[in-house]
């Protein structure tokens, strides 16, 4: 059996953490294929906190072997599915052998709650609204996830994090987590001072070691700040067109770009043409006019500085956790 891991900070015990059973109440996002490695989050888990899979478009027994790699080196972790994409035989794989899965973009489905349930699975939901989060309480989720409007990836709609943060916690009884911009040990202690009962953080975690990120994306992460993403429809060849926040960089490449190609990648196994305006982040094997590609990323990207190992990022936002952060981003 896995060991769970201790981290220094005290007094970080919440239902979150209760739930889950990991010792942080910090959460790394799902932050999509490919950069949303098993290895990221065993290291997420191995630091204290918790880690999130992707397993939009991942085949069942792809899944099923990574689940394998991380049920050997932790159980603080979860599997995010899109609702809309959702593969039954994939889902029934995540709920039969990963402690937690998560829905997004998608009604409330109480027979999905319940299947996962009846394996011993919690659920999460993703929502952008008061209601959507009374809805995932009555289908009988675990814990919702409060996504505000400046995080990175899909959104439907939404408002700022703050305000929704506060209604959803007056309006459900389950745990809440907070997700959107959030990049720092600040972002963390004024989350949690406003109720949620953990964070996510998905942004920060592109930059880490572990995560299979192209290199130019790393590269204009770090270079962009707080101003410098935005939210768009064009990233939408191929698929429903719905906003998603992204690099302004990435927006700006792929309207100046004449060609109906910017690329190629392996995705799912196979090497696929990447259209202009396609939906998909670059895998790592990504070639061509990568700075074109959808560069998802939140408004915390400020705080995305350096490539460093995700335990090192775990251990700077704990810092928020408790007690009143500084001007040096300690503790005070």
């Amino acid at each position: 059996m896995p060991e769970r891991q201790t981290s220094a900070v005290t007094g970080a015990d919440t239902r979150f953490t209760r739930l889950v059973g990991c010792d942080l109440p910090i959460q790394q996002a799902p932050i999509g294929l490919p950069a949303a490695t098993p290895a990221l989050a065993a290291a997420v888990a191995a630091a204290g906190a918790h880690g999130m899979l992707a397993a939009v478009t991942v085949a069942p027994a792809a899944l099923s072997t990574s689940l394998d790699v991380l049920n050997a080196r932790t159980r603080a972790y979860g599997v995010n599915f899109i609702q809309e994409l959702l593969d039954p035989e994939a889902f029934e794989v995540a709920a039969a052998k990963a402690p937690l899965v998560e829905l997004y973009l998608g009604p409330a489905h109480p027979h999905l709650v319940d299947r996962a349930h009846r394996h011993g699975a919690l659920v999460s939901r993703q929502v952008v609204s008061v209601d959507e989060a009374r809805s995932a309480q009555d289908e009988g989720c675990d814990m919702v996830v409060v996504r505000g409007i400046e995080a990175g990836g899909r959104s439907i709609t939404g408002i700022g994090l703050l305000a929704l943060l506060d209604a959803v916690c007056d309006a459900v009884d389950i745990a809440v987590v907070a997700a959107g911009g959030i990049g720092s040990a600040r972002g963390v202690s004024a989350c949690l001072a406003a109720g949620a009962d953990a964070v996510r953080v998905g942004t920060r975690f592109l930059a880490a070691a572990e995560a299979d990120t192209h290199p130019v994306y790393r590269e204009q992460l770090i270079a962009a700040g707080p101003h410098d993403t935005v939210l768009t429809d064009e990233f939408s060849a191929g698929i429903p067109r719905s906003n998603a926040r992204v690099l302004r960089s990435c927006l700006a490449a792929a309207r100046a770009y004449e060609g109906d190609v910017v690329g190629e990648m392996t995705v799912g196994g196979v090497r696929v043409q990447a259209p202009r305006f396609g939906p998909h982040n670059p895998a790592l094997d990504a070639a061509g006019h990568v700075e074109a590609m959808a560069l998802y990323a939140g408004q915390g990207v400020g705080s995305v500085r350096r490539v460093e190992p995700a335990a090192d990022i775990v251990a700077e936002l704990a810092l928020g956790v408790r007690g009143r952060v500084g001007a040096a981003g300690g503790v005070a």
